[in-house]
């Protein structure tokens, strides 16, 4: 969208990026999630032309790593509120797919699906998949922000987090937060991350949002 005009709009699909602003341990930058986020609607829309991809939201709800400098937060409520608002608002798009690359934001984000959809409206929402044990700064996104922007990683200050399965920690999660079962910040091991397994990865999750437009423009028969 942030090329065109209003004139220039036409009934497209419109592909919102949801990111976070929050800590991401000691080797990888706050913008981890919404990077992340939008490079996968972009490379979306250079595949298809009837994706538009809207302006990223870099904020979301990221208590659990409000023991650690720096991370902003709006929480669960205020932002299902505004995922909810922001599709009310996108009548002139024929469906919206909502692109979410922090999990955090996963249960507002589905309670603002159910409600939307209750609605009427054409909207779905998509997750990337991973392994549980590497949840957060770890391996995974490590490797991906090696593929995405290599300058942005601190290679030397790589150090593992806690690698528990995150059904086994969740609890724990809940009751402390990331600080109190990974003093680092870390879920997981980046160690050993490289740009080939990113891009790996990014295939395999871009593969998986396009088959989620592919489903949402069957709902809305462009």
């Amino acid at each position: 969208m942030k090329d065109r005009t209003w004139t220039e709009l036409t009934p497209r699909l419109l592909v919102v990026p949801l990111g976070a602003t929050e800590q991401h341990g000691p080797h990888l930058p706050y913008t981890v999630d919404t990077e992340i986020a939008v490079a996968l609607c972009e490379t979306v829309a250079r595949k298809r032309e009837d994706v538009v991809v809207a302006p990223a939201l870099p904020y979301g709800s990221s208590g659990e790593h409000a023991g650690f400098p720096g991370t902003l937060s709006i929480g669960q409520e205020a932002t299902e509120t505004v995922l909810v608002e922001l599709v009310r608002s996108a009548d002139a798009f024929a469906g919206v797919l909502l692109v979410c690359a922090h999990g955090g934001n996963v249960e507002p984000l589905r309670r603002a699906v159910a409600k939307l959809r209750y609605e009427g409206r054409k909207v779905r929402a998509w997750l990337p998949s991973g392994r549980s044990d590497d949840s957060h700064a770890g391996h995974t996104e490590t490797s991906v922000m090696l593929a995405l922007r290599p300058d942005a990683v601190r290679l030397d200050r790589l150090e593992p987090g806690n690698a528990t399965p995150m059904p086994v920690l969740i609890d724990s999660l809940r009751e402390g937060g990331i600080r109190a079962v990974s003093p680092n910040g870390v879920l997981g091991d980046p160690r050993g991350a490289t740009a080939e397994a990113g891009e790996a990865i990014l295939t395999r999750w871009a593969k998986s949002l396009l088959d989620s437009v592919a489903a949402l423009a069957s709902d809305v028969m462009l």
